[in-house]
């Protein structure tokens, strides 16, 4: 499946430019380009992007701004491009992917599309091929399968992991966790909570019943999950 890409840029010669960068990787497809970020952030509410490249002068919202308004639940990965070099601190605060000063010289976009797909074919994880994770709770590293799992709650810097037995509480985020449990097993249902699908005794509207616990639905994930537990065996 190719690598999902959007552009946010005010001056059409620039998403010209970098429309035309990604034509000629095959592996990347360009499905959407805005002019301005109001429009960006409500088409990301809807639909999952793996790279946004973009601006960071935009009109009504900065590139900069759009990137902490966005709570990226399917771990979008950003690539300034500016004429400005000195915002590059500030932006790898951010956690951005790169930064591509204007203009671009397609050798140095080449380095950010290798950097990009090293990112997106990595291999998968290990510890999913084995079925369990290994979590760090109070100096103790405690080994849970897979199934054990009911559903995990991020709080910033820290994750609670519920199963039916205990509840374990680690210093991770949900997104890392996430990355390490299969997806055929596992969703994310909001920005706090990440499921264990099979686990999802019923849905009530917008909540999720697991094991008498109530996990709300995020919007901007509403139709994916319900499609998701209502294809489960």
């Amino acid at each position: 499946m190719p690598i999902q890409c959007m552009i946010v840029d005010d001056e059409p010669l620039a998403t010209d430019v970098i429309q035309s960068y990604l034509r000629s990787f095959s592996d990347f497809e360009v499905v959407a380009v805005f002019n301005n970020s109001v429009q960006a952030l409500e088409y990301l509410n809807n639909h999952v992007v793996d790279v946004l490249f973009i601006d960071i002068n935009m009109p009504l919202i900065s590139g900069f701004e759009l990137i902490k308004l966005y709570s990226n639940p399917h771990q979008t990965k950003f690539v300034i491009t500016t004429a400005y070099s000195e915002f590059a601190a500030e932006s790898y605060d951010l956690d951005v992917m790169d930064y591509l000063v204007k203009p671009i010289p397609i050798s140095r976009f080449i380095k950010c599309i290798n950097k990009i797909e090293a990112h997106f074919k990595k291999p998968i994880v290990p510890i999913n091929k084995n079925n369990y994770i290994i979590l760090k709770v109070d100096k103790k590293m405690v080994k849970l399968n897979h199934d054990e799992i009911l559903f995990i709650e991020g709080m910033k810097e820290y994750i609670k992991v519920i199963t039916a037995e205990k509840t374990y509480i680690t210093h991770k985020t949900l997104s890392s966790i996430s990355e390490e449990l299969p997806n055929q097993l596992f969703h994310r249902v909001h920005k706090s909570f990440t499921i264990a699908t099979n686990k999802v005794k019923s849905i009530e509207g917008n909540i999720l019943n697991i094991s008498g616990y109530k996990i709300p639905i995020g919007r901007k994930f509403a139709k994916e999950v319900k499609t998701k537990i209502l294809e489960q065996p």
